[in-house]
């Protein structure tokens, strides 16, 4: 049985660094970060370069979802929104996997310190920390299971996570209808 798992949450939760850790737990895997598929220069974020990226995204994890070579396959993106989420769904073969949907949060002091570090060592600028902020509160009314990272590393969110992945506690993987 397939297993794709997403890992959701604002910019500085731990995406990536729970992902790297979950792909060393999970194998035979493949990890996707969202964020390579925005790696440009210059950063346009238009309707054009949205839908393009969207377009990639839900390739390469269909792509990783029908290749027989893995049975997880993981994703982290900041997807602030639930329609983004149930787009990126709409878009992939789930028929035959178990679909996992885990959001990243924190509370606001641990965000902050955690980006204000990012921020010192050059991988992050000022402006993130208010935006960050203000999507915390888009991830609380997602169809997700949540995760609490304020106090745990990227390797005990990732073991947490594997846990319930291996325990099976899927979220529904029916994508609902527009309303």
């Amino acid at each position: 049985m397939k297993h794709l798992i997403l890992v959701n949450g604002t910019m500085g939760v731990g995406k990536t660094a729970v992902c790297t850790h979950l792909l060393d737990l999970l194998q035979p895997g493949v990890f996707l970060d969202g964020d390579w598929c925005w790696n440009m220069k210059p950063f346009v974020v238009n309707d054009e370069t949205k839908a393009m990226v969207m377009d990639n995204i839900a390739h390469q994890l269909g792509n990783f979802l029908g290749c027989s070579a893995y049975e997880y396959v993981i994703f982290c993106w900041v997807m602030h929104r639930e329609q983004i989420l149930r787009e990126l769904l709409r878009r992939l073969p789930t028929e035959d996997c178990q679909v996992h949907l885990f959001t990243l949060t924190a509370t606001p002091e641990a965000l902050r310190r955690r980006l204000d570090r990012d921020i010192q060592k050059g991988l992050r600028t000022p402006d993130v920390v208010l935006r960050s902020l203000q999507r915390m509160e888009f991830y609380r009314e997602m169809d997700t299971i949540k995760l609490d990272v304020s106090r745990i590393t990227a390797l005990e969110a990732a073991e947490e996570i594997c846990r319930r992945v291996m325990e099976g506690e899927p979220e529904d993987p029916s994508v609902p209808e527009e309303t």
